[in-house]
């Protein structure tokens, strides 16, 4: 059973994962439980691990946390019908009941939208450590060999700009009485928690602070700014910006972090942050808008300014200038492969195969 028969360009990453370095000898055989799982990077997960179950005979047994069943449907189709595929219904702010033995964890379940931020703060803040909590506590219930955390770059605050790159110690400043604080804040919480139950209860968890991730299995109603950007080079489209785009991002391709988080799972050391970014793959917000612009669309667009007087309602985080390093994740095998033009080029692809 192909994993996606309608993505030519997600199936080959699916199989480049599978034969890649990840620690497969050591997960072949076990259980995996993956919150988010019909999330972008949760999904791929999920959906690699099956890739290495056909290809590799791994026998990895793979228990999605999703919410609903229309969910599932959409996002794996018949892949749901994997015998190898279990599904627990429920949701991560409460107790789940998991009445099976869990090997390893990966805890991505969060929402991620700026807008669900500044106009719900509470529930961001509840989901973020509430989930939180609920998966540290199963994870020391089952025992698991391994669990990581998939916590975000946001939880650098705003760091030192002067620092060409920034490693896992460089925290800068968050302001905590900035409603939109309540992702980054809750982030950083979650990592504490993450620490302290590694120390306090011996739980095998490592974090994985991720970079901005995009690439093939992005829908076609994505509506984060690099999708947007794509479809106006797809839709020939001027790109407009509401900000002035100086903020610099740092971006990874959808298949390098899935395979940063697959090794991170038996590798690293425990209760410490990895960060998962490729480094070649900086842009300010402008610079990435003008490549997309000139170079994918061929100069056929433009890119327009168009900033409100109140661009709090839009809750983009502030700007930032913060070249992140992953020397640390790369100390344990991982490099990441495709760069920023690549990754909109083959997103834009996966895009039209399933539009």
């Amino acid at each position: 059973m192909i994993e996606s028969p309608k993505d030519s360009v997600l199936q080959e990453d699916l199989e480049i994962i599978a034969n890649s370095n990840i620690p497969l000898e050591d997960i072949k055989g076990k259980t995996i439980l993956v919150t988010g799982a019909t999330g972008l990077i949760g999904s791929q997960v999920v959906k690699a691990l099956l890739c290495c179950n056909r290809i590799k005979d791994a026998n990895i047994t793979i228990v999605s946390v999703v919410r609903s069943k229309e969910k599932v449907d959409n996002v794996f189709g018949e892949l749901a019908n994997d015998p190898n595929m279990k599904f627990v219904y429920g949701d991560i702010t409460e107790k789940l009941n998991v009445d099976m033995d869990i090997d390893y964890i990966i805890h991505g379940a969060c929402n991620t939208t700026s807008k669900f931020f500044v106009t719900k703060p509470v529930e961001t803040i509840q989901i973020t450590l509430k989930g939180m909590e609920n998966m540290l506590d199963l994870a020391r219930e089952k025992k698991v060999k391994g669990m990581v955390y998939m916590s975000s770059m946001e939880a650098f605050g705003l760091t030192d700009p002067h620092l060409e790159r920034v490693s896992e110690n460089d925290l800068g400043y968050i302001d905590i009485l900035n409603i939109r604080s309540c992702y980054s804040e809750g982030k950083r919480m979650c990592e504490c928690m993450c620490a302290c139950y590694a120390s306090e209860y011996e739980v095998p968890v490592k974090i994985a602070r991720l970079s901005q991730t995009f690439g093939a299995g992005i829908s076609y109603s994505e509506n984060r700014v690099f999708a947007q950007f794509a479809k106006s080079a797809m839709n020939k489209e001027d790109i407009v910006l509401h900000t002035e785009g100086k903020s610099v991002g740092n971006y990874t391709y959808t298949r390098d972090t899935v395979i940063a988080l697959l090794i991170l799972l038996t590798k690293g050391a425990v209760g410490e942050a990895y960060t998962v970014a490729n480094e070649e793959s900086n842009s300010t917000i402008k610079d990435m808008a003008l490549m997309v612009a000139n170079e994918i669309a061929n100069g056929e667009i433009k890119v327009i300014f168009d900033i409100p007087e109140d661009a709090k309602t839009y809750g983009y985080a502030p700007d930032a200038n913060m070249k992140l390093s992953s020397q640390k994740m790369q100390s344990l095998g991982w490099k990441p492969e495709i760069g920023l033009k690549d990754s909109y080029l083959r997103m834009m692809k996966s895009m039209e195969n399933t539009r």
